[in-house]
């Protein structure tokens, strides 16, 4: 079995492939690396084929979707650890080496997740990651480095290794029997939130998510969805009320399901403001869903461990200490 394999999902990414592939190519070796392709009708297989013959290639025949692409593709391949890299990343050199080194120091390190910056502007962090992810007393995600809208240049304000609740799926290196034993990632999330969700459940089984400032990765990003869709605010609000219906504790959701809605009606007026009544409406979509679906939604959470301890929770209210106390960075909290 290899130690580490990168595996890069796609979808009609050609134009990505050809820019970003290259640095991945060079400098991740000696390491296997894969393109799993989700049924593209864009000539992307070919182009692999015919410019990085050394890149491993499983081709589906349709796609299915970020969740499913690698939830069926890493039964596929032999690797102790994985590292699931959008096909928008450029890598820098040796960019694994501290990775597996710390995966390998201790044994209930089960996800880790590099600095990530911005591809478009290289001295800062970039939205979906930064320096490591965490959720709030309510369960509103914020990373080290990115607040809301605040992207922080990097000064190399946070240089430790330590943990984080959630790492960006953008770059994920995951031990991969951790990843197939949890049962992968939530197809029902399609997109936004599904490796918040993985990492809270690694949590609960005991595992840490770390991070690791050595290894550097530039993300271009801009998301599945453009910010401005209401579809995007739909699965936002949605997949933010299934986290913590799946994986909180009995008790605390007693109280925190209530409020959190109550704190997601008060956005609704703020989102219908600023970005039209669709958003709003959007908002109520997406808890008409979580109701819609909560008998499923629980049954993924009977079958999940308990709640785990020492997870690195912020015990405060982020939106209070943004918008009210005018905290912008991580360090003000």
């Amino acid at each position: 079995m290899e130690k580490l394999s990168i595996v890069l999902l796609n979808f009609n990414g050609r134009n990505h492939l050809e820019t970003f592939l290259p640095s991945v190519v060079e400098y991740s070796q000696p390491h296997s690396i894969y393109v799993v392709d989700n049924g593209s009708s864009d000539n992307s297989v070919q182009f692999v084929k015919e410019h990085f013959p050394t890149v491993k290639l499983i081709c589906f025949d349709q796609n299915y979707g970020f969740c499913g692409g690698y939830n069926k593709a890493l039964p596929l391949i032999e690797s102790e650890y994985i590292v699931l890299l959008n096909t928008d990343v450029e890598v820098s050199p040796n960019w694994t080496v501290p990775l597996l080194k710390l995966a390998e120091t201790d044994k209930e390190i089960k996800a880790i997740q590099p600095k990530i910056l911005d591809y478009k502007n290289k001295t800062h962090f970039e939205y979906a990651g930064a320096a490591g992810g965490f959720l709030d007393l309510m369960g509103y995600p914020f990373c080290r480095g990115r607040i809301f809208e605040t992207l922080e240049e990097d000064q190399n304000q946070y240089p430790d290794c330590r943990s984080i609740f959630w790492a960006s799926g953008s770059c994920l290196f995951i031990h991969r029997n951790t990843y197939l034993e949890l049962g992968g990632l939530d197809s029902d999330f399609f997109a936004h939130m599904e490796e918040i969700d993985l990492c809270w459940r690694i949590w609960n089984s005991g595992g840490r998510v770390v991070y690791c400032p050595d290894s550097t990765i530039f993300h271009l990003g801009g998301g599945t969805l453009n910010k401005s869709k209401p579809k995007k605010t739909y699965l936002n609000f949605r997949n933010g009320l299934s986290l913590i219906i799946k994986n909180e504790s009995a008790l605390a959701l007693l109280w925190k399901l209530p409020l959190r809605i109550l704190l997601d009606w008060s956005a609704l007026l703020k989102f219908s403001l600023q970005s039209g009544p669709q958003h709003g409406i959007a908002i109520l979509h997406a808890h008409l869903s979580t109701l819609v679906n909560l008998p499923k939604t629980w049954k993924k959470r009977i079958k999940a461990p308990s709640p785990g301890k020492n997870i690195p929770y912020y015990k405060g209210f982020i939106a209070w200490q943004y918008f009210v106390k005018g905290k912008k960075t991580f360090d003000q909290l």
